[in-house]
């Protein structure tokens, strides 16, 4: 009798793909903290200092309630390898930033610094806007000062509170990243 040979193959693991939602909560009893839940994983963030409000205004410190789509990455080549992700991808400029001027038509959209514009600089010294998840708050329609700039981006390390945004460890970012499609929902609230 002859023996048969079986050749064994290898079969990659399929990755999995973008979550359909991810959720943002407060943490009891500390509104500038809460937890973004993925699946049945929760992880801790920072919140904005004024907590998460429902009527989100320019520079209150608010994290806007309600349900956003992630739009695009942004992320500093110079100091990580691309991240995986099923967003867009963009690497953060020397020149790139964010208009938080109301009055300005640019307002709640990068720009580039210039002799036009000023704005919130996406290139930091300190490693906060390493990892930048631009959600679309405020975008269709953009209202004068119902808020911009908010980002998923990284924390401080002690979790202090953000201008509006949610914020967390790299780690918790990079294990994020990969499971984020332009159709995921960010509930917040």
């Amino acid at each position: 009798m002859q023996k048969r040979h079986v050749s064994k193959t290898y079969v990659r693991p399929r990755r999995a793909g973008p979550v359909r939602v991810v959720r943002v909560r407060t943490a009891a009893g500390k509104p500038n903290r809460g937890w973004l839940v993925v699946g049945d994983r929760a992880i801790p963030v920072a919140l904005g200092r004024g907590g998460i409000l429902a009527n989100k205004r320019e520079g209150d410190g608010g994290t806007p309630r309600g349900v956003f789509r992630p739009r695009r990455l942004w992320w500093r080549a110079d100091r990580h390898a691309r991240p995986g992700t099923f967003l867009p991808v963009r690497p953060i400029r020397s020149n790139d930033a964010w208009c938080e001027d109301p009055a300005d038509r640019h307002y709640n959209r990068p720009v580039r610094i210039g002799r036009e514009h000023c704005g919130d600089r996406l290139q930091r010294d300190d490693h906060l806007y390493d990892f930048i998840v631009e959600i679309d708050h405020n975008t269709l329609p953009r209202i004068a000062g119902r808020g911009s700039a908010v980002f998923l981006h990284l924390a401080r390390e002690n979790f202090a509170p953000t201008a509006g945004c949610v914020a967390m460890t790299r780690s918790a970012m990079v294990r994020l990243l990969r499971r984020l499609g332009p159709r995921t929902r960010l509930v917040i609230g």
